[in-house]
């Protein structure tokens, strides 16, 4: 039986094209595996730019602590493919891994198929196979083509925000950004939506009301802040008073404040307080704002280092903002310089990722990353020079954490994209 790293690069060679946004394909192959999507248990169907995976990370948590069995489907990966598949609170494994792929690929009979769709097909075979309670399913990257909008009545829709990102599959502007994600929502389902730029929301909401979706709109029906050490979220039917998310950030206050409104007003699940505040606390969504142990960090480096190393895998200019205004707050806290260690895919707005950070930042290590299509280290390192940044030059991670000069510690952010986020995690010593 061949293994799962070899089945996956058999689904790379289907597809000419990474993406090709269509549904004909998916249906075709769910069709031909018995359709698996009508076998699933009760869905939260998760779209949005920023915050995706970390909302549905706050769900999970907080399902899981109410005794609820969940399946979980997210993407990327950061350092194996079984991390995008939760099979009732495990990742799935390497057996019922191949079991799925093999079976996709045989129902598909060497047909076009993008990476995306016929994987995702087989994650919703494998959620099919498997007893659970909900199934939360997040999105790729749009929302009406997505290879995941195959739910004809999913429970649940949840809208994180939205930005920039994808432009040129999704549209320029925000408004057609907006009404590719609301390509989610269904008649008489209902549908929460996270704080967005009023462009957004206006789509969003005008797209809801199209289709017959009871909205529940941030700032409208509910609404969530940071008050006196406590999460508030107010909301139609009272007032929720809890501790903070265990994810740092201003931005995870929203997530976490989305992922309740969603389950408790608008999903109808029932839960306790304590199932909830213990959700809150126990979510872990590795590199978003992952502050990495110092074993963590000698294992990259190969040696010890001084410095606070932080990691985050966000790659547009609103996750540019969100890092920015936490650096910002742990330099309120304990002064250090900051230095970045970045690299990106070649089709992210590098500049405006990097502009609202090198403010803040003393100065910049730009990478590429192998077998990804990143812009070159020469670009990058002209962008942080246009934007005042000191740059170092180094050709691999571990030569970019000791290019740092270690007379002073210094806060250091690895930041910009997924691929190099999980190059560092890769590292990680075994326990």
């Amino acid at each position: 039986m061949a293994g799962s790293t070899e089945l996956l690069k058999r689904f790379e060679a289907l597809h000419p094209s990474e993406i090709d946004l269509s549904l004909e394909r998916m249906m075709r192959v769910l069709t031909d595996l018995g359709s698996p999507q009508s076998r699933l248990p009760p869905t939260v169907h998760i779209a949005g730019t920023n915050g995706k995976g970390s909302t549905l990370a706050f769900m999970r948590a907080i399902l899981e602590a109410s005794g609820r069995r969940v399946h979980a489907y997210t993407s990327p990966h950061l350092v194996r493919f079984h991390e995008r598949i939760r099979l009732a609170g495990d990742l799935i494994g390497e057996e019922a891994l191949c079991a799925v792929l093999e079976a996709t690929l045989e129902a598909n009979d060497n047909a076009p198929l993008t990476f995306f769709e016929g994987t995702t097909a087989a994650a919703l075979l494998a959620f099919s196979r498997h007893p659970a309670d909900v199934l939360l399913l997040e999105t790729g990257l749009g929302g009406r083509f997505d290879s995941t909008n195959v739910i004809d009545r999913p429970r649940l829709t949840v809208i994180t925000p939205i930005s920039f990102d994808h432009q040129e599959f999704l549209g320029e502007t925000l408004s057609s950004i907006a009404g590719e994600k609301a390509g989610i929502f269904k008649r008489g389902v209902p549908a929460v939506i996270a704080p967005q730029p009023d462009e957004a929301m206006t789509v969003l909401e005008r797209q809801a009301r199209k289709v017959g979706a009871p909205v529940f709109l941030h700032g409208q029906h509910w609404q969530a802040r940071a008050e006196h050490g406590r999460l508030v979220i107010e909301h139609e039917e009272g007032l929720e008073d809890l501790p903070l998310p265990r994810l740092p950030g201003a931005h995870q206050v929203i997530n976490a404040g989305t992922a309740v409104a969603a389950l408790v007003l608008a999903g109808g699940f029932s839960l306790e307080p304590q199932a909830i505040a213990s959700g809150l606390r126990g979510a872990q969504w590795p590199a978003r704002l992952q502050c990495l142990p110092s074993g963590l960090v000698r294992a990259i480096a190969g040696r010890e280092l001084p410095h606070e190393v932080w990691l985050d895998g966000g790659h547009n200019p609103s996750a540019g903002e969100a890092l920015a205004t936490m650096m910002q707050s742990l330099t309120e806290k304990d002064p250090r310089p900051l230095w970045l260690i970045t690299a990106m895919l070649r089709n992210k707005d590098a500049a405006g990722f990097l502009s609202p950070l090198s403010g803040l930042a003393e100065g910049l290590v730009p990478l590429s990353i192998e077998g990804a299509q990143t812009h070159d280290p020469d670009q990058l390192a002209g962008i942080g020079r246009s934007q005042g940044l000191n740059v170092l030059r180094a050709s691999t991670l571990a030569s970019a954490l000791a290019s740092i000069p270690v007379e002073h510690p210094s806060r250091i952010l690895i930041c910009g994209s997924l691929y190099l986020a999980g190059e560092a995690l890769a590292s990680q010593p075994p326990t």
